[in-house]
């Protein structure tokens, strides 16, 4: 026996423990260890928390339905607490991906994403003093895009353009990301 029918012997012949039933004290483990690691939205933490509840309930045949009640008091507790704050969540992933050399577009986007919309999106992202210009020269020199490219950067010039644009840059920021500051030329 080579060690794949070892795996699937053993899968076949010890069935996998039954998850005990969803309540309030697994979600509230669930989300702690959550945030423990990663920094999340509200409306990013319900998904995660659902996506545990549908894992756990198609294990036991349930309906999961019937436990997303649980998780609203649980976000309104974290956010009264300070936990959950999703102003300084969207602050510090503005900050971070603008270093990163992300576009207002693209963070736009991925904040979206996580449920951060509306109008305190658009007044977090104005608040970022960082030029938009500055940003594509960071992502290019990240990406070692134009000026910074190893080898034939003209060559590669028409890509460059492509790759800055498909980051949510417009064309005047990319073509002059792709040049040399003063101070490097």
């Amino acid at each position: 026996m080579d060690s794949a029918d070892v795996t699937k012997h053993r899968a076949q012949s010890t069935p996998r423990p039954i998850p005990r039933k969803v309540d309030g004290a697994y979600l509230e483990r669930a989300a702690l260890y959550y945030l423990e690691r990663f920094a999340s939205s509200s409306e990013n933490l319900r998904k995660v928390l659902k996506r545990k509840i549908d894992r756990r309930c198609r294990a036991r045949g349930e309906e999961p339905q019937q436990f997303y009640d649980l998780i609203t008091p649980l976000l309104e507790r974290y956010q009264a607490s300070g936990l959950l704050n999703d102003a300084v969540y969207a602050q510090s992933q503005v900050a971070s991906l603008r270093r990163r050399g992300g576009s207002k577009r693209a963070i736009s986007a991925k904040l979206a994403a996580k449920g951060i919309k509306g109008d305190e999106l658009s007044q977090i992202i104005e608040q970022d003093d960082t030029d938009e210009l500055q940003a594509a020269r960071n992502y290019a020199r990240r990406r070692r895009l134009g000026y910074w490219r190893t080898k034939n950067a003209a060559d590669y010039h028409d890509k460059d353009l492509a790759a800055l644009a498909r980051a949510g840059f417009s064309f005047q920021h990319a073509k002059a990301a792709l040049e040399p500051e003063e101070e490097e030329a």
